[in-house]
This record gives structure tokens, C-alpha cells and sequence, in this order.
């Protein structure tokens, strides 16, 4: 039975609660030991895009000694997966947490990355019925290099209809700080990416991180457009 601590990101966390339960309850469909240690916090990731590398190296030791113990750690985001594995190891040099930092990064998986890499499953045997389209975050894509895993889990999803845009692997445009830097341009990279996926007469546009989902269901709400966004978690806990 694999052992998975459970990592949740601050969004997930304040905002999306349900993709963090449908998560554990696939896991455990799986067969895996899934455990929460209630005293985690950020990855630091928000800290450092905004300049506080100091303070950002306070908060990632911290992660590191939350996620000390034994088992894969996974979590609902690229984004948090790709800050962890590709900066944690220059923030730790000279440290005393540098040994962990390796060993944490080693253990750190996005949840479909670790359905389809680790668990070797891309049927959970989940029923959605709607028209979708598929989201590259730039977290998954970028960071970690997850491009076809969430579409073969999506693939065997009953009832769903994939579809791809043409502005798939296009950022939405938020981005953490920059969307509050650059709102205009945050605005309209969201624009381009909606209109994108509304071409393809898609109901829902789904994703592997609650952060695009926030940021462009916020552009989709305020101008009143008929879709809708989801992430993938919750798309494969439905139906059973």
C-alpha cells in the first residue's frame, strides 16, 4: 500500500476545499495510505515571485520538516510541485536542510503526475458527462513537464468529450503576482485563453491547478460567459 502525505495549497486550501477531498478520496480508491500533517503551510512560492527570498527560505525549511517523514508527497498543483523540486535545492545550499531538501524533492509528485508515473493507472473509472477542454498550466507543462498523463486520465472518463484549443499550452495570465502587477495584461491574456476554449463549444475548461481555475473563472464570471472551470480531481472523483 503506498504511503501518501498529503500536500495542500494555500488556494486549494482557502478556496477549492472540495478538490482537496476529491483527491484523497481517489487516492484511497487507489489503495494508498493517505495521511495530513495539519500543521503545514505554503511552499513559499507567493514569497519568492514577489522578491522576499529570506523570508521565502523560512518558510520552505518549514515545509521541508512538515514533509519529513516517510511516503510520496502529493498534492493537487503544479505550480506548488515545480517551485519545490526546481527551487528548494539553491535555497538550501549551505544549510543544514540541504540532505532533506533532496530527499523531499525526490518524494514530491502532482497528483496526475503520480496516477499515471507512480501508480501506473490512467482509468479510475469515473463518469462525467459534458463537452471539456483541456488547460496546460504552466506549473504542470513548465515546471514539471506534464503534458499527455492528465489527457489519457481524462480519455477514460465516461461520458466526457474532450476537445483540445488551439491556445492550450498559452498561460492564462495569472501567474501570482504578476496578475496584480500587470492586470491589464492579466485581463487579456484570460481573454485570449477563454475565447480560445469557448471555440471549441467546450461546457468546461479543466485543469490541474486551482489557481488558473481562479483566476479565469473570475474573467468567465464577470462577463457573464456560459462555461464553467474544473479541476481534474474533481473530475475523476465523480461518478462513483
Amino acid at each position: 500500500m503506498p504511503k501518501v502525505q498529503l500536500f495542500i495549497p494555500c488556494f486549494v486550501d482557502q478556496l477549492y476545499p472540495e478538490t482537496g477531498m476529491n483527491m484523497v478520496k481517489v487516492l484511497e480508491k487507489l489503495g494508498c495510505e493517505v495521511s495530513y500533517n495539519t500543521k503545514q503551510t505554503c511552499c513559499g512560492q507567493p514569497a519568492f515571485n514577489a522578491g522576499y527570498w529570506e523570508e521565502t527560505r523560512d518558510v520552505a525549511k518549514k515545509f521541508l520538516h512538515d514533509f519529513e517523514g516517510e511516503g510520496y508527497i502529493v498534492g493537487p498543483s503544479g505550480s506548488c510541485t515545480g517551485f519545490v523540486r526546481n527551487y528548494y535545492d539553491k535555497m538550501m545550499q549551505n544549510s543544514p536542510e540541504h540532505l532533506l531538501s533532496n530527499k523531499v524533492r525526490s518524494n514530491m509528485y502532482e497528483f496526475t503526475e503520480f496516477l499515471t508515473d507512480v501508480l501506473k493507472v490512467d482509468n479510475i473509472g469515473a463518469t462525467f458527462n459534458g463537452k471539456a477542454t483541456y488547460h496546460d498550466a504552466c506549473g504542470a507543462l513548465r515546471e514539471c513537464g506534464i503534458k499527455s498523463g492528465p489527457r489519457k486520465l481524462l480519455a477514460n472518463v465516461k461520458g466526457l468529450e474532450l476537445v483540445e484549443m488551439k491556445e492550450c499550452e498559452t498561460c492564462c495570465g495569472f501567474g501570482g503576482t504578476f496578475a496584480v502587477k500587470y492586470e491589464p495584461i492579466s485581463i487579456g491574456m484570460a481573454q485570449t485563453k477563454v475565447k480560445s476554449a469557448m471555440e471549441t463549444g467546450a461546457e468546461y475548461m479543466i485543469t490541474t491547478d486551482v489557481s488558473c481555475m481562479m483566476h479565469v473563472q473570475g474573467y468567465i464570471n464577470h462577463n457573464n460567459l456560459p462555461m464553467k472551470t474544473i479541476h481534474i480531481a474533481d473530475v475523476l472523483a465523480s461518478g462513483w
